[in-house]
């Protein structure tokens, strides 16, 4: 079930939703939904803890802090940089998102001290052997699916639309099934489907909290998620802590350099 913790949280989904009775199509709602989900604030900071939970139960835990900034035209610039455990701390990551062409990736690699970068084509493979991809972490170009509002309908306490995404190019699913909150336009459950039209993976919003009360803008944000591989059972479980928006971050922080030179002022929390 969906934790909600609203506290000021009625303005923020008024403004986010539009006009009362104002059905968007299902373009719209999923270009709502990524501004919702992924773009918040001028910038972004949190500690992010990820359990890689097998089938029998078996946990790994990696933790990271995550720093996000906004740019021109959807662009966005994420920097992630790895504490623990032992065999993946300093490891570094640097995104360049651009929509509507290839993003930029890089990884800091700290056993041969190199930075190496990462395809294009690659942006679907697991994200540190997660079950999420790298195009989950930071968000995959609208364009690149075709969208149909297939019904509306109530999950757990909250009304949402559900939108059907089918790829316009070959991809790991043949569809994804989004359940989209109307108030927020967080997504709260996709499904994906491959070519046997056997569900896949499946990705849960497992608590919402309202971040940036006390007389700042507070945002809607998706705290505990989860992905998991419904074939194998494995599962990866993630929580935010700490988040912060408008940190004014500098474009220094989102550079190949800082890879090998991390941003301490902003990773250490």
């Amino acid at each position: 079930m969906i934790n909600r913790i609203w506290a000021a949280g009625w303005a923020v989904a008024v403004a986010v939703a539009g006009p009362a009775g104002a059905a968007p199509n299902a373009t719209e709602i999923v270009e709502k939904s990524q501004q919702a989900f992924y773009y918040p604030g001028t910038d972004m900071r949190a500690r992010v803890t990820m359990d890689l939970v097998t089938s029998s139960g078996q946990k790994r835990t990696r933790v990271l802090t995550m720093l996000r900034k906004n740019a021109a035209g959807g662009d966005q610039k994420y920097f992630m940089f790895f504490h623990e455990p032992g065999d993946v701390r300093r490891t570094s990551f640097l995104v360049w998102k651009h929509p509507e062409r290839d993003d930029d990736r890089w990884i800091f690699i700290p056993a041969i001290n190199a930075v190496r970068r990462i395809a294009a084509s690659d942006s679907r493979s697991s994200f540190v052997g997660s079950d999420f991809s790298y195009e989950d972490v930071s968000g995959r170009d609208v364009s690149a699916d075709v969208h149909a509002l297939v019904r509306e309908e109530k999950l757990g306490d909250a009304e949402c639309y559900v939108v059907e995404s089918k790829p316009t190019q070959p991809a790991d699913y043949t569809r994804r099934v989004s359940w989209i909150d109307k108030a927020t336009f967080l997504p709260l459950k996709e499904e994906y489907y491959d070519a046997q039209n056997q569900l896949s993976r499946l990705f849960t919003a497992d608590a919402i909290e309202v971040v940036g009360q006390g007389g700042k803008k507070a945002y809607p944000t998706v705290v505990r998620r989860t992905m998991k591989n419904v074939k194998s059972g494995h599962a990866t479980e993630v929580r935010f802590a700490g988040v912060a928006y408008n940190q004014g971050f500098g474009d220094d922080v989102f550079t190949e350099r800082a890879l090998q030179n991390p941003p301490t002022r902003w990773i250490q929390q």
